[in-house]
């Protein structure tokens, strides 16, 4: 994979690890006989990787410019998706006034995948930044 510049790698890796996942996720859900595709699942995964991209490119775009606040920089694309969630999922999750573990699950899990990917690709980013040469 290293072929492709670290942007292009984060991005397959983000698609690839999520299609799996959800994948995954649907089918322990079947297994349980349990709804696939309730708790705004498709929602979640498709938001969480939205915002996880939108967050990486930002970031890498202003790398340069803002080395020394790339960190508050992620803090606030972080802060963003708690927005994104308390604005478009915590609602349907607590219309019961319990938020089950089907729909925690279903949130927490692509948000993970991408956290952690969007903070293994940063600290790359950063790396390859300290590293390259001076002018």
């Amino acid at each position: 994979m290293s072929k492709f510049n670290l942007p292009t790698q984060f991005f397959l890796l983000l698609a690839l690890s999520l299609f799996l996942s959800f994948g995954l996720h649907v089918l322990v859900l079947e297994s349980k006989d349990l709804p696939t595709l309730d708790n705004l699942i498709v929602r979640s995964y498709l938001v969480n990787g939205f915002l996880a991209a939108a967050v990486f490119i930002l970031l890498n775009h202003f790398k340069e410019k803002l080395k020394n606040q790339i960190g508050f920089l992620f803090m606030g694309g972080s802060f963003l998706k708690f927005i994104i969630f308390f604005l478009f999922f915590y609602p349907t999750y607590k219309e019961d006034g319990d938020m089950s573990a089907m729909e925690f699950a279903a949130f927490f899990i692509p948000y993970a995948i991408a956290l952690f990917l969007e903070t293994f690709f940063t600290s790359k980013m950063l790396k390859n930044l300290e590293d390259s040469p001076k002018l």
